[in-house]
C-alpha cells in the first residue's frame, strides 16, 4: 500500500483495498473475509482457518479485528446438553458501504480543519515577519 494520498490516487485499486485503507486491514483479514462472503452459511473459526490454511489462533486474531470492524458478525451457537459455539457472518454489504462513506466523510472533514488550521498559522506567521515600507 502506497504511504501518501498522493501515492494513493496514483495506485490502481479495487474495492477490497478499501479494507486496508480506511479499516487498516491486513492481507490475511482480507482472505478471512472472502472466505465468509463466498460460504453459503456461517462459520466456525476452525472452519475459518482450515480455509485460509491458518492456525486457529491466527484465524482467530483476523476474525477479532473484521468483527472490530463491523464486516462480520457472530452467532452463538447453543448445545442441547450445555454450551455452546460461535458461528461467522459478513456483515450486509450496504451497512459497511454505509459505515465506510461515514468514516470518509468524518476524515474529510477533519483534513479540512487541519488544512483550515496550516493556513491560519502560516498567515499569521507570514503577517508577522513581514518589513514594514520605509517612507
Amino acid at each position: 500500500m502506497a504511504n501518501s494520498m498522493a501515492e494513493q490516487l496514483q495506485q490502481d485499486m479495487v474495492c477490497e483495498g478499501l479494507l486496508e485503507c480506511i479499516h487498516g486491514l491486513k492481507q490475511l483479514d482480507k482472505d478471512c473475509f472472502r472466505v465468509l462472503v463466498e460460504s453459503e452459511r456461517a462459520l466456525t473459526i476452525d472452519e475459518v482457518a482450515d480455509r485460509v490454511d491458518r492456525e486457529r489462533s491466527t484465524a482467530y486474531r483476523s476474525i477479532q479485528r473484521l468483527l472490530k470492524s463491523g464486516f462480520i458478525q457472530k452467532e452463538q451457537i447453543n448445545y442441547d446438553q450445555g454450551g455452546y459455539y460461535h458461528v461467522y457472518y459478513p456483515t450486509d454489504p450496504a451497512q459497511i458501504a454505509n459505515d465506510m462513506q461515514r468514516k470518509l466523510n468524518d476524515w474529510y472533514a477533519k483534513m479540512g480543519q487541519l488544512i483550515q488550521e496550516f493556513e491560519d498559522k502560516y498567515e499569521r506567521a507570514e503577517a508577522d515577519t513581514e518589513i514594514p515600507a520605509q517612507s
